[in-house]
């Protein structure tokens, strides 16, 4: 590690509090010029508030900063850029109906005889820094028309257009599909060689192993400790993050398939962009089993949710849950039938981030006893049921059921909406992307809840863009490729090779 010997950023005895919460207890670490050092944690272990800190969107109780050897005070991002540094956020901060250029001198906005805004200039460094770096972002584009991982892009521009030294990435794959997870890692190459500094926040283990030179593990706001992560497994790295032996393998027996619970048969589901996303689909999930959807983002997993679930209409065919064909019922009636469902987007479709937790769990019933009674909700119960869901899931909020939803981080906001839909007892759980933005140690216990859910009869629908985990919960894995079906298979019978080509449309026995 000689390369990295001189520290371009270094945080001495971080501590940060929030209400009912010590976010950072008397955190030190050190990054070094030309490294990539990631920043490895359970959900709500302090990693995101220490980087928000050296950012300049928290101030700490206690502690210094020190940048390039020099004290520094960083009150806001303002400062924070002026001293090389820039953050690409979790969730993206970007103005959906500007242009490319126009997002990046948002606040930077370079001026020609002092009046007109010159994104003449502006766009053709935007495209000569996109070049070098290899990001190749069209400075034209409109962002609602470019890809997530294309966004992100955008946010690694808007540093560089920054003449940032120091880049911080925020949880940055957890939104990407396997192919823009592979060209990340090729740009943070890519931005290192150019002598770049990379703080990465992650509890991707196998991404740190590809990508971090040294990592520091904190558990609930404290260092456990840095580590070479050439010279640690992956094992020891989980251990140190949850304090405990976790098993990487989903420990189940084999399935006992009962009754079908649901039963799609030739179902047509327009997109957003006006073509069918979804063509003469056909499948049966029954009690007793997980069937997984396998499939790039984009092939026709949103539509099919969307359609079961009741918030897109289907064009044709029907959904049957216990026989009972539901395909134009409403969302609420669909939930009294017996689903439940872990939505993709938390933010959007999970939870009422201005709601408490206590509140947020009870979404779906608050109108139904014992939680009201002749339109009175009964407080009391309900305080009951959502506790019982906390401690039942371990979601860590600062100030408990009564904490905000947006006051969590992204896994235990994730963790309250797990624990509220399998809380319905559901004849079936519809769970989408259901541990993304998890740590391993929560990632393995919501997996055993899928498969207990499993095991006490319940139907499972899993879909899920991380190959092992449909491959490793899944009993059978249907193919989605441009809106048809592939093919579906055995879990136990297929392999990440298989699963791999038929994502791409070769359907099981069309190559040797």
């Amino acid at each position: 590690m000689e390369a990295f010997a001189e520290p371009i950023v270094e945080m001495r005895n971080i501590r940060k509090e929030f209400p009912g919460i010590v976010a950072n207890d008397d955190v030190t670490f050190t990054l070094r010029k030309g490294e990539v050092h990631a920043l490895l944690g359970e959900n709500g272990a302090g990693k995101s508030t220490l980087m928000s800190i050296l950012f300049g969107l928290y101030q700490p109780e206690r502690g210094t900063i020190l940048v390039r050897g020099k004290e520094v005070r960083i009150t806001d991002p303002n400062v924070a850029n002026a001293l090389g540094i820039g953050m690409v956020h979790q969730h993206f901060k970007l103005v959906h109906n500007f242009t490319v250029t126009e997002n990046i001198i948002l606040g930077r906005e370079t001026r020609r005889l002092g009046v007109v805004v010159d994104t003449a200039a502006a766009s053709r460094r935007i495209r000569s820094l996109s070049e070098r770096y290899g990001l190749n972002v069209d400075p034209d584009a409109r962002i609602e028309d470019i890809s997530v991982g294309m966004q992100q892009r955008v946010e690694i521009l808007k540093m560089l257009y920054r003449d940032a030294e120091v880049l911080i990435f925020d949880e940055p794959t957890s939104v990407l599909t396997p192919q823009e997870i592979h060209e990340l890692m090729k740009i943070m190459r890519g931005l290192i060689a150019e002598g770049k500094s990379i703080l990465l926040i992650s509890h991707k283990l196998k991404e740190i192993k590809e990508i971090a030179d040294r990592c520091t593990v904190l558990r609930r706001g404290r260092v456990v400790g840095t580590v070479d992560v050439a010279a640690t497994t992956e094992a020891r790295m989980a251990e140190m993050m949850v304090g405990r032996e976790v098993s990487f393998t989903v420990a189940k027996g084999p399935a006992s398939p009962g009754d079908v619970v649901l039963r799609i048969e030739g179902l047509d589901v327009m997109s957003t962009r006006k073509v069918l996303g979804l063509k003469g689909f056909s499948i049966e999930v029954r009690a007793g089993e997980i069937v997984g959807i396998a499939g790039i983002d984009g092939n026709g997993q949103a539509e099919l949710v969307e359609a079961v679930t009741g918030m897109r209409r289907a064009e044709a065919g029907r959904i049957l849950l216990k026989d009972r064909d539901i395909t134009h019922d409403p969302v609420r009636q669909r939930i009294r039938e017996g689903m439940a469902h872990i939505p993709e987007d938390r933010h959007k479709h999970g939870l009422v981030l201005d709601y408490t937790i206590e509140d947020n769990m009870i979404l779906e019933r608050y109108d139904q006893e014992p939680f009201s009674k002749n339109g009175l909700l009964h407080r009391p119960e309900i305080r009951r049921y959502a506790q019982g869901i906390v401690d039942s899931f371990d979601v860590r909020a600062g100030e408990g059921v009564d904490s905000l939803a947006r006051s969590l981080s992204g896994g235990n906001q994730q963790k309250a909406i797990v624990g509220r839909e399998i809380e319905l007892d559901p004849d079936l759980l519809v769970a989408v992307q259901p541990t993304r933005g998890l740590d391993v140690g929560a990632i393995e216990y919501i997996h055993k809840r899928l498969v207990e859910q499993r095991d006490s009869g319940k139907a499972v629908l899993l879909v899920s863009l991380e190959l092992d985990e449909v491959l490793s919960v899944s009993d059978r894995i249907a193919v989605l490729n441009h809106g048809d079906l592939i093919g579906i298979v055995d879990a136990a019978a297929t392999n990440e090779n298989e699963i791999g080509l038929m994502m791409t449309g070769v359907r099981k026995g069309e190559v040797a």
